[in-house]
């Protein structure tokens, strides 16, 4: 179903991945854990924290968004912890990343963290699609962010993403394929187009006509909590 979308549109939401921005002093998403953390604060706490860790681009990072809290990550956070998960979640996103530069860092974010993530959330592909990269290089890649997170004992939870037209069926018969085929080899959870509900929506898009704007990446976070909390192990 998700492939009812116009060649505009898909260019436009695509290109959300293309813009760099800078990153908090600190590392990647340090800011966005700080703010994530004052908000969750007010809400009740339940049970042990349940750690998540979402590596990706801007799209996790909050490029354009006027306070990190306003970011993906964030506000999911804040839902699962309203809907009743102790989550934390760690906001590794980097602006500009490639599904190369993902796989270059993803084992070192993963040790680096304080504890064990329960989930790792893994979002990339819109800047292999812009460049036109070969599929096959974003499939090694996330390939090797999935063997990463398999030997350290983590599940996956992989953002899906759609390649569009202009670069020809046999690209996107090449790259589509790859996010269900690597679920369901790894065994990871799956969102089938990670960006659906901004589709054909420019009131839930930036001046810039790229980035979600807060409303967008609200309706993204209503639109995969559920699938969220269902890929957090159960304890």
């Amino acid at each position: 179903m998700y492939r009812v979308v116009t060649a505009g549109a898909l260019a436009l939401v695509l290109a959300a991945c293309s813009k760099g921005a800078p990153i908090p002093e600190g590392g990647p998403g340090e800011a966005a854990s700080a703010a994530t953390a004052a908000a969750s604060d007010t809400l009740p706490v339940m049970g042990a924290p349940r750690n998540v860790l979402a590596v990706g681009d801007s799209l996790f990072a909050g490029h354009g968004l006027a306070n990190p809290a306003e970011a993906y990550p964030a506000r999911l956070e804040a839902t699962l912890r309203a809907r009743g998960v102790n989550a934390k979640i760690t906001n590794a996103g980097v602006s500009g990343d490639t599904s190369g530069a993902g796989a270059e860092r993803f084992a070192f974010v993963l040790r680096s963290q304080p504890q064990k993530p329960d989930l790792v959330i893994i979002e990339f592909g819109g800047n292999d699609v812009l460049r036109a990269l070969p599929p096959q290089e974003t499939r090694a890649n996330i390939t090797r962010m999935l063997d990463a997170a398999k030997a350290a004992g983590v599940p996956v939870l992989l953002m899906g993403m759609l390649a569009p037209p202009n670069l020809g069926p046999d690209f996107k018969a090449r790259f589509e394929p790859i996010y269900p085929e690597l679920a369901k080899a790894y065994g990871a959870k799956l969102v089938p187009f990670f960006l659906a509900p901004v589709i054909g929506k420019p009131d839930l898009i930036q001046q810039d006509h790229i980035h979600p704007n807060p409303q967008g990446v609200d309706a993204i976070v209503a639109a995969t909590a559920d699938q969220v909390a269902a890929a957090i192990p159960k304890r």
